[in-house]
Formats: structure tokens, C-alpha cells, sequence
């Protein structure tokens, strides 16, 4: 009898705890269904689109080149016979650099002198033989004057031994006027053995050694020139600027620079040289500065990094680089207009610290999302909230 009480017992128990369980899950599914039910339109932080002046300096690559350069060759066939500088040497203009040796022009040049003398010897020859033939002219026609003295027929005679007599004189100094020239050319080459400097430079390059055949030059595979020298108190700086960065280009603008040779230095250049034509291969437009180098510590062919200022002629509108969202093909902001979201397309331009430069359906003012997202669709209904970072 005791244990039938005792599991009536543990029965009823169960009862009421399972009736209890049912009651608590009733009281509870109220209060869930209240915690997540919907709170109203999200809150987004929201800047204002900003409307200024841009001025901003970028960093392009240059390159520097020598203000004049030049390769020498030799114009005429030889031999080497000195030379006297090497790389790194210091030349003025007109200063011998090379003697070359050519035997075969001290022959030509004896010929054409031997022809010269020849030439003005027969000139000589003929002269003499005019001035008698004109003395004859002369005595007959003086003597003519006397009627029967003399025939007329050789009063005409002399008068045309006088006039072919002419002819072979003008023909004798055209002769030796062709063998002047002839000297001239050969006495013209000769000079050319000797080689001088064109201007004030370094050499940068040799190529020969005492002994050596020169030549002229021939074109592309022709041997290598004799020296190369270059204008070093001068340089080119060349930049190749950005098509998008060449409207307010003007000569006169003075531009620093930097080289990794002398870290930490900067140097000056002045816009010289514009070449008012975009490369289409590469987009961008040759702009060169003359910097001087009197000191020589800038070598030729040296990379530099330019300091390129940028200026708009009208504000720019400018917005926080975050706020700007990109997705395939498409790049725009979310503006927030009458509590909704707008994507707004744009595209970007050059950035200005934490800001970019924007172009599109914007007006200064305008709020947009700080957080450009496409997560964020167009057309929701939000709270905005102005951002303490603006």
C-alpha cells in the first residue's frame, strides 16, 4: 500500500511540473516575439559633399638628359695616330681630341698640286702667245690705215688669231681653276685627320686606341663612333606628363626634384619646353626643364621624381575616398535625399589627403553615406546621422 502512494506521488508531480513548463512557454513567447520585432529605418553616418579650390602637388617621373651630345666620326678612311683623351675627360670646344693618318691623301694632294702648277703653266704658255698675236694685230691694223700698205684679209686674219687666242686663255685659267679646287678638296680633307670637340663637354665613351682603321659612318651596323661627348653644364629634364595633368603647363614655372643619388636633397628646373602634343602610345605629353648643372653633381641619364603641381581653374567637389563604392562597370556615392537612399554616379579625379575629387550629379552640400557600399541599396528608407568625422 505504501509504494502505490508513493507512485501516485511521483505522478502527480510530473503533472504539475509539466503543466508548469507549458504555462512558462506561453509567458515567454510574448516577450520574444517583442524583442525582435522591427525598430524602424537604420541609422547612417552621413558627411557633406565639400566645394573647393584644388591645389595639389604629385610625384612624376623624369629622366635627365644632356643638353647636347654628340658622336664623332671620322670623314675620311684612317689610321689612328693619336688620341688623346679618354672617358671622363674634360674637353673644351676646338681642342684636339684624335690625329688620324691617311698616306693616300698626301698622294692625291701632291697630284692635285702637280696639276695646279701644270694648269698655270700652260695659262702662262697661252698668255704669251695672245700677247704676241695681239702685238702682230695691232702693227697690221695700225699699218692699214696707209692705203696698200697692207692687205685687208690680214688685218681680219690677225683680228681672229687675237680672238681664238682669247678663247684659249679662258679656257686655260677655267683649267686651272678646277685644279685650285681640285687642291682645295684634297687640302680640306686633310684637315679632317684632325679631330676637334664641337663644343665644351665630357667625354662619356671611347672607342678606339692609336693604330685603329676610322671611317665614316655608315648607318645602322656602322662601327662605333671614335668618342661620344656630351654638355654636362646643361641638362634636359624630360617628363612625360599625364594627358590629364597638362592644362595649366606654361614655360618659365620653376619645378623641384629629387634623385636617389643625394637622398634627401632637392634641386630646381625651369619649364623650357613644351611639346604640345600628346604621345597616343603612351598618353602622355614631353614637357622638358633646363636645369643648370654648373657644379656637375647631376649625372645624364639620371631618374628623377618631380614635384608636379596641379591646379583647377574652377572648385572641385570633393568627397571622402570611403565614400566612393565601386561595383563591375559602375562607380558612384550614396546620397541621402528625403530620408532615401540615391546612387549617384560619378567618377573620380585626383585625391587631396583623406579626400578625392568627384564628377557627377552632385552639388556642394549634398549629403552622402560615409561608407559607400553597394550592400546599401538604392531607394531605402534611412536615418541619417552627420558623421563627427566631418
Amino acid at each position: 500500500m505504501s509504494v502505490q502512494k508513493q507512485v501516485t506521488r511521483v505522478a502527480v508531480a510530473c503533472g504539475v511540473v509539466s503543466i508548469l513548463a507549458v504555462v512558462g512557454c506561453r509567458d515567454k513567447a510574448p516577450t520574444q516575439a517583442a524583442e525582435t520585432a522591427p525598430t524602424g529605418p537604420p541609422t547612417i553616418e552621413v558627411v557633406k559633399v565639400l566645394q573647393r579650390p584644388l591645389d595639389v602637388t604629385l610625384s612624376l617621373p623624369g629622366e635627365l638628359t644632356p643638353y647636347e651630345t654628340v658622336a664623332l666620326y671620322s670623314r675620311v678612311n684612317g689610321f689612328v695616330k693619336t688620341i688623346t683623351v679618354d672617358r671622363g675627360s674634360r674637353v673644351k670646344a676646338g681642342e684636339a681630341i684624335a690625329v688620324l693618318d691617311a698616306p693616300e691623301l698626301g698622294a692625291q694632294k701632291a697630284e692635285a698640286q702637280s696639276k695646279l702648277q701644270s694648269a698655270e703653266a700652260q695659262l702662262a704658255v697661252v698668255r704669251s702667245k695672245a700677247d704676241a698675236t695681239s702685238s702682230t694685230y695691232d702693227k697690221l691694223k695700225a699699218a692699214s690705215a696707209t692705203p696698200g700698205v697692207v692687205a685687208g684679209n690680214d688685218v681680219v686674219v690677225a683680228q681672229k688669231a687675237v680672238e681664238a687666242d682669247q678663247s684659249q686663255i679662258a679656257a686655260a685659267q677655267q683649267n686651272v681653276e678646277a685644279a685650285r679646287q681640285a687642291l682645295k678638296s684634297v687640302s680640306d680633307m686633310e684637315a679632317y685627320l684632325r679631330i676637334t670637340a664641337p663644343f665644351a663637354g665630357i667625354v662619356t665613351e671611347r672607342n678606339v686606341h692609336p693604330g685603329a682603321l676610322v671611317g665614316p659612318t655608315g648607318g645602322p651596323g656602322a662601327a662605333a663612333p671614335i668618342v661620344r661627348i656630351v654638355a654636362s653644364n646643361r641638362l634636359r629634364l624630360v617628363i612625360p606628363v599625364p594627358e590629364a595633368y597638362t592644362a595649366d603647363v606654361t614655360a618659365g614655372t620653376s619645378l623641384t626634384f629629387s634623385v636617389a643619388a643625394y637622398p634627401g636633397q632637392t634641386f630646381s628646373g625651369t619649364v623650357a619646353r613644351i611639346s604640345q602634343a600628346i604621345d597616343v602610345s603612351t598618353r602622355t605629353m614631353a614637357v622638358e626643364l633646363e636645369v643648370n648643372n654648373a657644379d656637375g653633381r647631376l649625372a645624364p641619364g639620371t631618374f628623377c621624381q618631380v614635384r608636379w603641381p596641379v591646379r583647377r581653374t574652377a572648385p572641385s567637389l570633393l568627397v571622402p575616398s570611403g565614400s566612393v563604392a565601386n561595383t563591375t562597370g559602375r562607380t558612384f556615392v550614396i546620397r541621402i535625399r528625403g530620408g532615401r537612399t540615391e546612387w549617384v554616379d560619378v567618377k573620380t579625379g585626383l585625391a587631396s589627403g583623406s579626400l578625392v575629387e568627384v564628377f557627377g550629379d552632385l552639388e556642394s552640400g549634398d549629403e552622402i553615406a560615409v561608407r559607400g557600399t553597394d550592400e546599401l541599396r538604392s531607394g531605402v528608407q534611412v536615418v541619417p546621422k552627420l558623421s563627427k568625422a566631418a
